[in-house]
């Protein structure tokens, strides 16, 4: 099983991305051997009109989950770009933080695709779902 620690990911987290990105605070909840899980903070400057999160800062999350999770897949972090990332919008998220698990899928010497199920913490409701996939150097 090749993985890395939570710790580990949180350290991903803080070196390899850009300011704005950390400052949707996420957090490695949990780390597996084809999984991530992250924590996306509800945060009233992540809203919309209408007081939902917006579709833009799940997107943000969920493509920083791939990587974490891919990461984990491979033992530690390298460069790897998205290529792809389809979302779909279930439900409205609002006043709730956003559980994000990224669960890798294929891995190959190229590319990684990656499913990724968004859902309400407290409520456990899908709120919405990507599918990305990234690609490697080389």
């Amino acid at each position: 099983m090749v993985t890395v620690t939570t710790a580990e990911a949180e350290q991903i987290l803080a070196d390899n991305f850009a300011p704005w990105m950390r400052d949707l605070t996420l957090t490695v909840t949990e780390t597996g051997e084809r999984h991530a899980v992250l924590r996306l903070p509800w945060s009233g400057r992540l809203a919309r009109e209408g007081g939902a999160m917006s579709g833009q800062g799940l997107m943000a999350a969920a493509d920083t989950a791939t990587v974490i999770a891919v990461s984990a897949v491979r033992g530690g972090y390298g460069p790897m770009t998205t290529v792809h990332q389809s979302t779909t919008f279930q439900r409205a998220v609002q006043e709730a933080d956003v559980l994000l698990t990224a669960r890798v899928t294929k891995l190959g010497r190229r590319l990684a695709f990656v499913d990724i199920t968004m859902t309400a913490e407290g409520g456990g409701e899908v709120v919405a779902q990507a599918t990305p996939v990234c690609a490697f150097p080389g």
